[in-house]
């Protein structure tokens, strides 16, 4: 089983740099997309249903911002646009698809980059997401969070760790609180799990030559309940070709050593 995560900075930007051509050569069974900065008008077939795929999206209601969506092989038995609050359902940040015994999810965290006001809400989403998470791993269900989490979790996440001890994505309170998601709730790193000592990063600032510099952040994941996390082969992040400010993060599972309830491959259907 093969799942992508990638922050497109905007769907349609994405397709004209050819994200469409790549993802069907990729033989993914499901694509989580974060900051997709379109309306359900904006959306062509192509977007919608991408050969091969069933799509589902959460959109903002502010136009050109925000917005996840789940791409996925099969249908799933319920998705679920939205955490139930308001405040920041509006921004259209959270996706989830169930599948079987196994809930997919696609969230893109709040960026506080832009000044002490987004910072603000970046904290009061992270206080409402955790008790979520919580409620997630003690459903006994299989939980799979891919997305834009806009935090390295430690030093070896980002290239200049140094010089950003004290911006948003690397504050010790951001820090901190993944470290509670991975040490007190249980769940698990996929990236770091396979690649313990590997710097690499999934984003990159477009100043200062930081793509050409490989100056970046590794601020992408895929997180999940330590069952799913156990079936990791292989985790790679794509660089080949840009699609976005983000690359994509993609990871591969074996479903032979996982639960009935991960659905079988696209080369077994």
């Amino acid at each position: 089983m093969r799942i992508i995560t990638i922050n497109l900075n905007g769907i349609r930007s994405a397709a004209s740099k050819g994200f469409y051509e790549w993802l069907a050569q990729q033989d993914a069974d499901i694509v989580c997309l974060q900051e997709l900065k379109a309306q359900a008008a904006d959306m062509t077939g192509q977007m919608l249903d991408p050969h091969g795929y069933h799509g589902y999206f959460h959109y903002a209601e502010k136009r050109g911002y925000s917005g996840v969506g789940i791409y996925s092989r099969e249908q799933p038995q319920q998705v679920i646009a939205g955490l139930g609050i308001a405040e920041f359902d509006v921004e259209g940040r959270y996706i989830c698809a169930d599948f079987n015994d196994i809930s997919v999810v696609s969230v893109y965290l709040p960026s506080g980059s832009s000044g002490e006001d987004r910072q603000t809400v970046k904290f009061k989403f992270m206080v409402a997401f955790l008790p979520h998470l919580k409620r997630l791993i003690d459903s006994g269900r299989e939980v799979l969070i891919c997305g834009d989490w806009n935090i390295a979790h430690k030093e070896i996440d980002l290239k200049n760790w140094r010089g950003n001890k004290k911006n948003s994505g690397f504050l010790p309170e951001e820090r901190a609180w993944l470290t509670r998601l991975f040490d007190e709730i249980g769940f698990v790193d996929v990236f770091r799990q396979i690649h313990p000592e590997l710097e690499a990063y999934t984003w990159w600032s477009n100043r200062g030559q930081a793509w050409a510099k490989d100056v970046g952040w590794r601020i992408d994941y895929q997180i999940a309940t330590p069952k799913i996390a156990a079936c990791a082969r292989a985790a790679s992040i794509y660089k080949a070709q840009r699609f976005s400010d983000h690359a994509p993060l993609i990871v591969d599972y074996s479903t032979s050593s996982a639960s009935k309830a991960i659905p079988p491959p696209a080369s077994h259907r």
